[in-house]
């Protein structure tokens, strides 16, 4: 098929990738809807795949390398890689190359804090919310809103979104030059450590499993420069 002039072939259309029966075309369609509003987000960042092949009910494999097999026309950008130096990952700018990742089950599209032409340099700051069971989204809920309360307090504003899992994600647009990972993840943690002394006993910012039962744990670490978090609408 062909997309704003970008050719791509597609496969095994049937294949249900979800539990419900929810098939690849249907996938496709609806990354193909979401786009406009989908890739604002994505553009410009060096993305990590989760892809699901065998569906949405299995483990998945998480992706860094954008492959080689790619269509020439996806863009790559270097990013955060191993002890052997950094990573080509993929870019999603286009619908074309959201619908070539949708086609390889990428059913989830994680993307870093900072654009691909300025790494080091976080344009959004993230609190994570992880509720340690028997605690739920319900108190995940609880937590950012006395988060936004504390962000209130400061002149900041946050948009809340689900993590894709069992928690819920509160980013933060940084529109400052001076932003660093590092203040990042620090701020994140004073907020964290203000909440612990609000709600005691439901926050904790400890990032020892042990400590989290029953808790909404807030995950400032997810500030890192080599960290990620689901995008929007994956």
């Amino acid at each position: 098929m062909e997309i704003d002039g970008r050719r791509l072939s597609l496969s095994n259309l049937d294949k249900q990738l979800y539990p419900s029966g929810f098939t690849k075309a249907q996938v496709i369609d609806y990354m193909t809807r979401i786009a406009p509003v989908a890739i604002p987000h994505l553009t410009n960042r060096a993305l990590t795949f989760r892809r699901y092949p065998d569906g949405s009910h299995t483990a998945g494999f998480f992706e860094k390398r954008c492959p080689d097999h790619r269509p020439p026309w996806v863009e790559t950008a270097l990013g955060p890689g191993d002890r052997h130096g950094g990573i080509e990952y993929c870019r999603i700018d286009e619908l074309a190359a959201m619908v070539w990742a949708a086609n390889m089950a990428a059913l989830e599209l994680h993307a870093p804090m900072a654009r691909a032409d300025d790494l080091e340099k976080p344009t959004t700051l993230v609190f994570d919310f992880d509720p340690g069971a028997p605690a739920t989204i319900v108190e995940c809920c609880q937590v950012a809103l006395a988060t936004r309360e504390v962000l209130d307090s400061v002149g900041l504003v946050g948009c809340c979104k689900t993590s894709g899992s069992k928690g819920l994600q509160l980013y933060v647009p940084l529109n400052t030059a001076g932003a660093t990972h590092d203040g990042a993840a620090d701020f994140a943690l004073a907020v964290g450590q203000v909440l612990e002394r609000q709600l005691p006993g439901r926050v904790t910012t400890v990032m020892a499993k042990a400590q989290r039962p029953g808790k909404i744990f807030v995950d400032w670490s997810q500030n890192a420069h080599h960290k990620t978090t689901i995008a929007p609408y994956s």
